[in-house]
This record gives C-alpha cells, structure tokens and sequence, in this order.
C-alpha cells in the first residue's frame, strides 16, 4: 500500500525525522489558509498523488507569497499530472500539501527498502539527490552506498556513523544525521514498511539534516497490524478493479494485456501470463482466486476480469489441489451466464474432481473452448482472440 507525501511525513515525524511545516488542502481556500499558518516568506505549493516526478510534470511549485498560493493552488488542483510513473493518462490531483520553505544547501538521497536476495533491509545513500536515483544506479553507480543490516543487531550507531560519513557530512551534520537515521530505520521496522525514501534528503544553511520528501510503501499482509496505517489509504489512488479485488479476497494485478487470467496459485499464474506471452499473446492481468475459493469469489472474480474493456478473451487455468475442480467449473459457468459472456473462454482444469467439473462445463449450454494443458490452452486463447478481432 502506498500513501501521500504528507501522510509520510506525518509518519516519520512520529519517529523523530526531521521535516519542514506544512499541511494538507483540499481546496484553494484551505491552501491559503494553510500558507498563512506558517512562518513564510517562501511557500511550496505541492500536487499530491501516488507518483514520483511531480516536479518536472508541473506539480510542484514555489510561491513568494499568499497571492502566488491561491494561483498556484488553483492551478495544480484539478489539474491531470502526468509523470514518467504515470503513465501518458496521468493522475487528477485531488489534494495538496502546502510547506514552509526551506534554506537549502546541500541536497543529499537516502531510502531503506527490503532486499529480497538477503532478506534484509538495505539502507541506500548518495550525494546525488533530487535526482533519479535510477539514473544514478544506471549511469554512477559508485555514489551509492548500500548497507545491508543484520536484523539480529539492528541499525547500530556506527552504521549511521558510517553513512553519514559517507556523505560528505561533518561537525553538528553527522549528528543530526545519525538521529534521522536512527529514527527511519525503526519507523520502516515498526510500521511493516515494505519502502522509505527520502529524495531529497536536505542539508539546511543551520546544519540540519531534514527530509524534504517521503515516500513510503507498506507490505499488505501486515496492514492488518496497522490500523493507523490502513486509515491512510486513498482509494482514488487505487484502480478500481483491483480495490473490488481485495473486497473479495483475490490478488488481483491489472495489466495492458487482451487476454485476462484467472489462476489457483500465484506460481503457477505466473507461469500462465509467461506462456501466454510465449504464443505471441498478452496478459490482461495477474488474478489468483487462493486455495479456498467459493462459486462466489470465482463469479466475482469473472466481474472483475470482464471490467477491463481491454480484455478479448479469458483464460482459466485451475490445478485442484485444496480448489475443486468442479467448484471453478460451477463458478465458470454462474459468471459466463450472469455476465451474459460473448468473449472467447478457455478452460484448462487438472486434479480433484476434474472429470466432473468437465462434465458440468460441458452441459452447460455455454461456448467454452477446453483445453488439455498449459500450452493448449495458451496457444487457443491466443487464437481465438486474434480470430474474434
């Protein structure tokens, strides 16, 4: 789950980082009202939405004073930002975060982030912020530095020593850096945080180290731990489908695909957009409907598929192990006729109780194409999609 800037801020301040003031609109009025709540002269008009790249798309802004807020605000608000993560159709920015302005003297990056191949968590640093850190990882890869902590020690101070060091910083910086650190480290431990960065991680002309952006991305099997944290959440930020989705308890990804999926298992749906791919076909979306789906989910999961307009054709993939074959077959057949289905449907059922889930298919009065393994199945979707169009 991923959250506002100023949703990140207000975490991480909780925790001891350091961050400038400001505050959240929704308005042009409440910009205003916001602006005149702090010290000024210098005021930053900020779009909110899930994306990085606002800057260089227009959404953020510098105001020298209250007049250039309300402009500003009124402008941004409404607007579609389109950004390089994005995409060309953009996000509507529905809220902002007005803040103080900052002395700026050095402008540094800094993040924690999960790290699948040690299954630890990695704290990245460079000089080089207020950049695309992807570019810097691309093109200069030496200004940054990764250190990986042993979670049975934790952070310790002679790693955020180490880091602080390394980033060129001396006298009351380092310390104030070592408390940022220090403060970051056991946010993104306390609160299951899957990602937090900090870009640009600020020095001011006092000394202070201070984040002057936060982005923060949280794992979703631990929401159920945070409340607080799940409170954040801005469902206009969210595809629809995949929030009807998690209503129903599927995992559901969208895609740019023409070929929608519906999988037992996130390995073998996997498998199943790759083979797709491999018959010259793509996938519409990642969707695994569990080990324990009701004729229920599976029908609600054909709603969810049949909402992408981009999807020609369907491909259900089922291994009944826990799932009963002829549950999916019940399911598949209550969806087609409740959605009155007039797409190509391929049907690859394999393991318990297959044979009579087949036989429910086939007396079913419904065009469905049954396919004998992966391949068949991937090779006839994908030809029947490329048929109906």
């Amino acid at each position: 789950m991923n959250i506002h800037e100023h949703q990140a801020k207000g975490v991480l301040q909780r925790y001891g980082v350091s961050v400038p003031d400001g505050g959240v609109a929704y308005s042009v009025d409440e910009a205003v009202k916001v602006a005149r709540s702090l010290p000024g002269p210098i005021w930053v008009v900020k779009a909110q939405i899930h994306a990085g790249g606002r800057g260089k798309g227009g959404g953020v802004k510098i105001a020298k004073s209250i007049d250039e807020v309300r402009g500003l605000a009124s402008d941004i608000l409404g607007m579609t930002l389109v950004t390089h993560q994005t995409g060309p159709a953009g996000k509507e920015v529905k809220r902002l975060y007005i803040e103080d302005g900052c002395d700026i003297a050095r402008e540094l990056y800094l993040s924690a982030v999960m790290d699948r191949g040690t299954s630890r968590i990695a704290i990245m640093a460079s000089t080089e912020g207020g950049m695309d850190i992807e570019a810097v990882a691309a093109d200069t890869p030496e200004k940054i530095q990764t250190l990986v902590i042993d979670p049975i020690s934790g952070l310790q101070g002679h790693h955020a020593r180490r880091l602080a060091f390394s980033l060129g910083l001396k006298g009351k910086q380092v310390g104030s850096a070592v408390k940022l650190i220090t403060a970051l480290y056991k946010a993104f431990v306390d609160t299951d945080a899957s990602l937090v960065e900090i870009n640009p991680l600020v020095v001011t002309g006092t000394g202070e180290v201070m984040a002057l952006d936060a982005k923060m991305n949280f794992d979703d099997n631990a929401l159920y731990r945070h409340a607080d944290i799940e409170e954040l959440r801005d469902a206009d930020e969210e595809d629809p489908a995949e929030l009807e989705a998690a209503k129903a308890d599927l995992n559901y990804i969208k895609l740019d695909g023409e070929i929608g999926c519906m999988v037992n298992g996130a390995g073998l749906a996997m498998a199943t957009m790759d083979i797709i791919k491999l018959h010259g076909g793509e996938p519409a979306n990642f969707l695994d409907v569990g080990g324990g789906a009701t004729k229920e989910r599976v029908t609600q999961a054909f709603k969810i598929i049949l909402s992408d307009s981009n999807v020609k054709g369907i491909l259900v993939n089922i291994f009944g192990g826990i799932m009963r074959c002829d549950i999916i077959a019940e399911g598949v057949v209550a969806a087609a006729r409740e959605v009155h289905l007039d797409k190509p449907l391929v049907v690859r059922l394999e393991g318990t109780n297959v044979e009579k889930g087949k036989k429910i298919m086939a007396s079913a009065g419904l065009t469905i194409i049954a396919a004998d393994d992966l391949g068949d199945a991937a090779a006839k979707v994908v030809a029947a999609v490329k048929e109906a169009a």
